[in-house]
């Protein structure tokens, strides 16, 4: 069997592709021997190694606009506008929290610690306390504090969108990656439909991602995967979370074109015929 280190980056909604994205490489014959993820990544890598996965997907396709508005705690704080917890609830929901030592599938989230302005790698301790800091979006989701009362933990996507890095010791057969950006090698692909339009939330997660792309390009040269598996911004919404059935059918798709093209140049034989 073929043995893989998945990456999974952030992207808000975007990030149901990676549900997609792993279904694809478990049906091809794909053992993903371990999983890094930042902010969203964080929360899909981490319910999949603790074999949630299919819980998590059955939650997502589910969401509605009414649902989307009872899950967000709107707090309006000093520094967010949501608390998050009732998102952390629905995963309690599906599983008490544990140790992340204890996954079955090796699993590590990366976030941010404000205070020093460093990568913070949690590869041990509570599953949920790694989730909940990964994807605390900034002026968002209420960030982490200290027994201080001090904001610690956010979004780990403000220093390291794709964090390959975390992978850099297992030396793995091959390395998997699945993000979002503007354009693949085919070049810039058409939207779904016409771009939604401009509010608060379209400005703030566009914003959000142009200053994060970049930042996401940097790191990928520094630690270049085996494979990058892209989804186009312009198809979907960062808050497009009443769309996660699409999102996850677009991430397979991808992700199986990328693996049709890898196999293919590597004389690699997948297990399953694609769908």
């Amino acid at each position: 069997m073929k043995r893989v280190a998945l990456v999974l980056s952030s992207g808000g909604a975007r990030g149901f592709a990676h549900i997609g994205a792993i279904e694809e490489l478990q049906e091809r014959g794909y053992e993903i021997a371990s999983v890094a993820g930042t902010s969203m990544g964080a929360l899909i890598g981490g319910m999949f190694a603790a074999g949630k996965l299919e819980q998590v997907k059955e939650r997502a396709f589910a969401l509605d606009r009414k649902r989307m508005l009872a899950l967000a705690d709107i707090s309006m704080g000093p520094d967010h506008l949501v608390k998050g917890e009732k998102v952390m609830g629905i995963l309690r929901e599906i599983m008490p929290d544990i140790p992340i030592e204890t996954l079955p599938v090796p699993f590590c989230a990366v976030a941010t610690d404000l205070a020093d302005n460093s990568e913070v790698v949690y590869d041990s301790g509570s599953l949920y306390e790694a989730i909940r800091a990964s994807i605390s979006i900034p002026a968002f989701f209420k960030p982490q504090r200290n027994a201080l009362n001090r904001v610690t933990r956010s979004d780990g996507d403000l220093l390291v969108s794709v964090n390959v890095s975390a992978h850099s010791d297992m030396r793995l057969e091959h390395l998997r990656e699945t993000r979002k950006r503007n354009r693949t090698s085919a070049g810039r692909l058409p939207a779904l439909g016409r771009l939604p339009d401009e509010n608060f939330y379209s400005v703030l997660s566009k914003t959000f991602v142009m200053m994060l792309q970049r930042n996401a390009e940097l790191t990928a040269q520094l630690y270049p995967p085996d494979i990058r598996v892209d989804i186009p911004m312009n198809r979907f919404g960062g808050f497009d979370y009443d769309k996660a059935a699409r999102i996850s059918s677009e991430g397979r798709r991808r992700m199986r074109e990328a693996l049709e093209l890898y196999e293919k140049t590597h004389n690699i034989h997948s297990s399953s015929s694609p769908a």
